[in-house]
């Protein structure tokens, strides 16, 4: 650690792996198990920066890959990075862009899952070697060359408070021999990556990303890899699994071999019976756009189970979403108008609801952490 970004561990349950911890960044404190919504472009979607803050949002997760597109890394270092930029006084979080070419090559994770997408596409102007990867965008068509370098060189002039190493993601659908190559080159990339950070550490955390697919031997020699590295904390990446199972046994075996005293983050993963299923297996924080894409969809979460803001019954409920929830949406709106809404296309109904689901996640985050510091979790 260093003396601009450090990690307290404030409690460990005596039930589980579950602790209670506090980031401590440039911009911000992150209290953790801490939920991180996703800002693809720079901005969640339905909601601006200012309104994300008075939620409680502590850390924000945004797409290097997508801000290197539009507007470009050297416009936001214009504007005084990515806090200036977004008007955001809290810590943030950008990955490598690795999972975007990822998606590139394979479909994305819903299509590999589904064993459409074990080969690149026919089409797929990725090419990948040792240097790098490279592709086109899809803004433009450019050639873009990206590599463990150029990504960091890009997360410095964003400006983020934590950083993500560039690394690989192979398919859920992937042969033995071919999942070891990748394994072993995105090491050799996240070790290229801290090198170049260290070269310019600029008050940025940089974590390094655990691969091995579903191999508890490969997570565990990752794990093992990256810990004797000078890391600042720890994401897990790469596919976790064809269901949530898959991804609890891995995790169960992984975490015991990461280190305690830095903070680790599971990547893509925050719908809230994965958060039950891995807040007790010790993980850290946790980013996804699940909430707010849920509420664009008019899925609201509550304690009693979702509810489906579109279905019938729902036009004459002039009660809030729930009774005991404090967001902004449940003090001043019913369900029948957030029925209305959504039936009428209003774009305001996106944002009421976004504003709701990512106030329940949050709060749900700092229940466990009050179960934890109790030791009932």
């Amino acid at each position: 650690m260093n003396n601009y970004f450090s990690f307290n561990v404030i409690h460990q349950s005596t039930k589980s792996r579950a602790r209670v911890g506090q980031i401590i960044t440039p911009h911000g404190v992150i209290d953790t198990p801490g939920f991180v919504p996703v800002g693809t472009n720079g901005a969640m979607k339905a909601i601006d920066s200012v309104l994300l803050e008075s939620i409680g949002v502590q850390l924000m997760f945004c797409n290097t890959y997508h801000l290197m597109l539009q507007p470009g890394a050297d416009i936001v270092a214009q504007a005084g990075g990515l806090h200036t930029f977004m008007n955001r006084s809290s810590p943030l979080i950008t990955d490598s862009g690795g999972f975007q070419v990822f998606s590139l090559m394979y479909g994305g994770v819903a299509r590999e899952l589904k064993s459409q997408g074990t080969k690149a596409h026919s089409n797929s102007v990725v090419k990948i070697n040792e240097d790098g990867v490279t592709f086109r965008s899809y803004r433009d068509g450019a050639l873009i060359h990206l590599n463990p370098e150029r990504s960091i060189q890009a997360q410095k002039k964003l400006g983020a408070d934590i950083i993500l190493s560039f690394d690989e993601l192979p398919p859920y659908h992937i042969d033995e021999k071919a999942l070891k190559k990748s394994f072993e080159r995105t090491h050799r990339w996240e070790e290229r990556s801290l090198i170049e950070h260290k070269a310019n550490p600029a008050q940025q955390a940089l974590y390094g990303i655990v691969h091995g697919g579903i191999d508890p031997e490969l997570r565990k020699q990752s794990a093992q890899i990256l810990a004797a590295m000078d890391f600042d904390g720890y994401a897990i990446g790469g596919s976790v699994g064809k269901n949530r199972q898959e991804m609890t046994e891995m995790l169960s075996l992984l975490m015991p071999h990461l280190p305690e005293n830095k903070p680790n983050h599971l990547l893509g993963i925050a719908d809230i019976a994965s958060l039950d299923a891995s807040i007790p297996l010790g993980v850290d924080t946790f980013d996804s756009s699940h909430p707010s894409k849920c509420a664009r969809h008019g899925k609201l979460f509550t304690n009693e189970g979702d509810l489906h803001i579109l279905r019938s019954g729902n036009s004459t409920r002039f009660e809030p979403i729930s009774r005991t929830c404090t967001c902004y949406t449940c003090q001043n709106y019913t369900i029948a108008y957030l029925n209305h809404l959504f039936k009428a296309h209003e774009l305001s109904a996106y944002t009421l609801a976004t504003i709701h689901n990512t106030h329940y996640v949050t709060q749900r985050m700092a229940h466990y952490r009050n179960m934890i510091l109790h030791n009932l979790l």
